[in-house]
């Protein structure tokens, strides 16, 4: 029997709300609590995560699955965890939100979280203060954390000649506490600055450090005995990284010592230890390689590898040269150094921006994955300067390798590209797939085979034989390109749901279904039916380590219906082809965990009216069960009508939908003012319960409960003419409303962001239909923009006109008419609608510059121009009091224009700038 919305109807808002509830306030917004760091017990017992309020304290939440009741809550609980066997659940208990509100930058030093351990059978709680970072073993027997306070340093005994070995700065020695749950009985251990559990009853490693550094040591604490003895005893001495093997006595760490100061070129030996047997053994690296302090630490599920990185042997670090006599002051070589030069080359491979930007996350830290086999004992590099990256899963016998070095020019104009390759796990060996490609190709788990999208087609490679050919050409009855790309560059493909384990088959999408293409022929069958009903098939992935799939598993499925926006869930039998949906209704449905072993699935469901709570069933899903109830309070508000589907035209006539929401108390024939939100593809919220927070785009039931309508309509863009494009379909979206008598004529705002800050910016330059605009960092000048540079990444935004977002197509000096016809700035004398403009000064996106040379020539042909400028924010406002703050003049602006409320003093007479009260 399936799970209907039906079945559930009496839990559900029904849309119909009564005009006498309460309109939604602004203080309102702050209750909303929504789900993070939702933890499922791997026997499906106890669900727990942290319920975390728009603005208030964090609530810690622990429910018994068995009874579907919340076994207990933890006070400002935060970053929820379950050990292996779900004995406890754990939580971060931070300081009040009034702590940190009040506290000045050095008391927020001195405000200390805590940690509080949840008995899952009892509901029971342990709380353990001043808590800096923990580990629980699998069984919950044992404890082991970091006090987060100071300790009186100890005196240590060293020579008077001997040089102090300070530990990198960021090494902070903390004591270390050891609790056996079960008796209470404590171990403390002071001037620790690393440590490692056993997830099994072993034992713990830990680094120990002294104030002078002579007497540094590798410690292991053995829980079977609480004896403690030193793996190693020499001056410097540190371990930066320890992972227990899942199931067996063998740790592995990164062992290395401070006497090297130059803490990048630190060599630090990977390092086995069988606490049972008490065999010590190094990793050895390939030559020309060492491993690092920064390098991570990871074992297979069944521990029969460990992957570790590496890097090649950095050359030795260039002496700088400081003043440091009376001849330093006139040494030409020294004087030059002072200098703050950056020499910007035609030759580079990324601007400098750019190349700052990759260096300080990603190169100068970067490390080469390698694996350890421990039957063989042998070391294999699995990435190096040919392959740089390689995608990891501990499981696959087979990894996606990525270089993308010779394309780094081609990111400034044309978007990201790169070669990919095979990694074989055993040997190291390397098959090429394809190179120079914009989208990522999928890998079969027996590396025999690999798929990628290529010309609209779907291709299959041999990569024994290197032999490919497009499977899907052959395929007359379906759409493998994205239909809706709109963009100056190939289009992209629906993308691969997986393979079968022996890799025989190829599962892939068309725009509606899920084929299975046979590796050795390319014969392709269509597994499920969407076409006929306008659903889009894709597969459910809730173990990110699967591999592949097996013949006879049970897939679970997505399935949007495109027309009706409609979200169910389905089951698809790869072993009978039997399609069955489970979960349907006129709703959204989201499989979101399953317990690793048990038959137990958390699901939520949502609608404009409902809250996606937390529901549990089984794999047949008939017997549904609601377990939160996060926010009873949606029903006191008048949240607005049923979202309905609107559809009108675009700019070259093709059928688009919108969604409608109107206020609760609407009466048929009444015309409303109009708050338009919109960005792109919008109509797939139908279904969506609206983020309940304050920040750049309006709250929806916030404008709906106080009078508004509320549209979010699909837009479809046109090469060459982004604006015209975007403006001529707002134009038929808004005459729809119109006709449709809902929408007052005089009466209809505009309100985007980023890219859809720039289409509103520029419809104003081209019509009058709209009556006040919301504009939040927009693009106003292209031709100054083009050859800007985004922030935040370092990259030229060459590639966004001539083959991104902005949709040009071409460069700027190919088609300067276009980037000036596309431009707001150069028709602000035709702009007569008041717009209010919006911009973080440290926007890392778009340059807060352009919002500057909008506002200066709305301002020079005296246009009803308002430019607010948040100080310190980057692209989307960040900083809570700017959020409100933004949130809070939206409203007004929209209710000055559109609801002929009288106008605040800001927008009357703006506000002086006085850097004193």
């Amino acid at each position: 029997m399936k799970y209907t919305y039906s079945l559930i109807a009496a839990a559900l808002f029904s849309g119909q709300v009564m005009a006498n509830k309460a309109q939604l306030e602004f203080s309102d917004v702050f209750d909303f609590k929504y789900a993070q760091g939702t933890q499922l017990a791997e026997d499906g017992k106890v669900l727990a995560f942290s319920a975390k309020p728009y603005r208030g304290n964090a609530q810690g939440q622990v429910y018994n699955l068995a009874t579907n009741k919340l076994l207990a809550t933890v006070e400002r609980g935060t970053k929820a965890h379950l050990n292996k066997s779900a004995t406890w659940a754990a939580f971060i208990q931070t300081p009040t939100l009034l702590a940190l509100e009040t506290a000045s930058k050095k008391e927020k030093k001195a405000l200390k979280s805590n940690l509080v351990l949840v008995n899952t059978q009892t509901g029971k709680q342990q709380r353990f203060e001043h808590v800096k970072d923990y580990q629980l073993s699998d069984d919950g027997r044992w404890l082991a954390y970091r006090e987060d306070k100071k300790t009186e340093p100890k005196d240590a005994t060293q020579s008077a000649d001997a040089p102090k070995i300070s530990a990198d700065k960021k090494d902070k020695p903390l004591t270390l506490v050891v609790v056996d749950l079960t008796t209470s009985q404590t171990q403390r251990f002071d001037n620790v600055v690393n440590y490692g559990l056993s997830p099994a009853e072993y034992g713990v490693l830990f680094s120990q450090h002294d104030e002078t550094g002579a007497n540094n040591q590798v410690q292991y604490l053995d829980l079977t005995n609480n004896t403690t003895s030193p793996l190693f005893s020499e001056p410097g001495i540190t371990v930066s990284a320890i992972a227990w093997h899942p199931y067996s006595s063998i740790v592995a760490f990164n062992l290395g010592n401070y006497v090297n100061e130059d803490k990048r070129r630190r060599s630090y030996e990977v390092t086995l230890w069988d606490a049972n047997t008490d065999k010590l053994s190094t990793i050895e690296n390939p030559a020309g390689w060492y491993s690092s302090k920064t390098a991570n630490l990871e074992w297979s599920e069944q521990g029969e590898r460990l992957y570790f990185e590496n890097r090649p042997l950095l050359s030795d670090k260039v002496e700088e040269l400081k003043y440091n006599n009376d001849t330093s002051l006139r040494d030409f070589n020294t004087i030059r150094q002072q200098s703050g030069l950056q020499i910007w080359h035609n030759n580079d491979p990324e601007i400098k921006t750019r190349e700052q930007n990759t260096w300080k996350k990603t190169n100068r830290e970067r490390q080469y994955q390698a694996v350890y086999h421990i039957e063989s004992q042998k070391v294999v590099q699995l990435a190096d300067e040919t392959v740089r990256d390689v995608t990891l899963n501990t499981e696959a016998g087979f990894l996606l390798g990525k270089n993308d070095q010779p394309y780094l020019e081609k990111v400034m104009y044309k978007g990201f590209y790169a070669d990919y390759y095979a990694v074989k796990v055993s040997t190291g060996a390397k098959g090429y797939i394809v190179k120079d490609s914009p989208n990522q190709p999928s890998l079969s788990p027996t590396g025999r085979h690999a798929a990628y999208f290529l010309n609209d087609q779907i291709w299959l490679k041999d990569l024994h034989q290197q032999k490919e050919h497009a499977v899907s050409q052959a395929v007359r009855q379906a759409i493998f390109a994205d239909d809706q790309h709109d963009y100056p560059e190939p289009n992209p493909g629906y993308g691969f749901a997986g393979w079968q384990k022996d890799g025989s088959t190829l599962y892939a999408y068309s725009k509606y279904d899920i084929w299975a293409f046979d590796s050795a022929t390319g014969k392709a069958k269509r597994l499920t039916a969407g076409k006929e009903t306008n659903t889009r098939y894709r597969v459910i992935n809730l173990d990110k380590k699967q591999v592949g799939f097996a013949k006879d598993e049970t897939l679970f499925l997505s399935a949007h219906n495109l027309r009706n926006k409609q979200t169910h869930v389905a089951k698809l039998s790869l072993e009978t082809g039997k399609l069955e949906t489970v979960l349907e209704g006129k709703t959204r449905f989201d499989l979101v965990k399953k317990a690793k072993h048990a038959d137990k699935f958390i699901f939520t469901q949502q609608s404009y009216h409902q809250f996606p709570d937390y529901w549990q069933t089984d794999s047949q899903f008939t017997q549904a069960q609601q377990i939160t109830n996060l926010n009873p309070q949606v029903s006191k508000f008048a949240w607005g009508q049923k979202p309905e589907l609107v559809q009108y035209k675009g700019y070259n006539g093709e059928n688009l939908q919108g969604v409608l929401i109107k206020p609760a108390d609407y009466k048929p024939g009444q015309k409303l003012p109009v708050v338009i939100y919109f960005y792109r593809y919008m109509s797939q919220r139908m279904y969506d319960f609206p983020k309940m927070e304050l920040n750049h785009r309006p709250n929806f039931p916030m404008f709906t409960s106080n009078g508004y309508a509320v549209f979010l309509p699909d837009i479809r863009f046109e090469i060459g003419k982004p604006g015209p494009s975007s403006t001529q379909t707002l134009i038929n979206a808004a005459q729809k409303l119109i006709d449709m008598g809902v929408a007052d004529k005089n009466k209809i705002g505009l309100q985007g962001h980023s890219w859809a800050g720039y289409q509103s910016a520029f419809a104003v330059t081209q019509t009058d239909m709209f009556k006040a605009v919301v504009s939040g960092a927009p693009v106003s000048n292209m031709t100054s923009a083009y050859s800007g540079i985004r922030l935040k990444s370092g990259l030229a935004r060459q590639f966004q006109y001539e083959t991104g977002q902005s949709r040009i197509g071409k460069t700027l000096t190919e088609a300067p008419e276009l980037y000036i016809e596309n431009s707001p700035v150069f028709f602000a004398d035709k702009v007569n609608t008041p717009i209010l403009l919006m911009f973080g000064d440290k926007d890392g996106a778009v340059p807060w510059q352009e919002g500057i040379q909008y506002y200066l020539a709305l301002r020079r042909h005296n246009k009803d121009a308002i430019f607010l400028q948040y100080e310190g924010e980057p692209h989307h406002l960040k900083q809570f009091p700017n959020q409100v703050d933004f949130s809070v003049r939206m409203m007004e602006y929209f209710d000055h224009y559109l609801r002929d409320m009288p106008a605040p003093e800001w927008i009357t007479s703006g506000k002086a700038y006085r850097p004193e009260n």
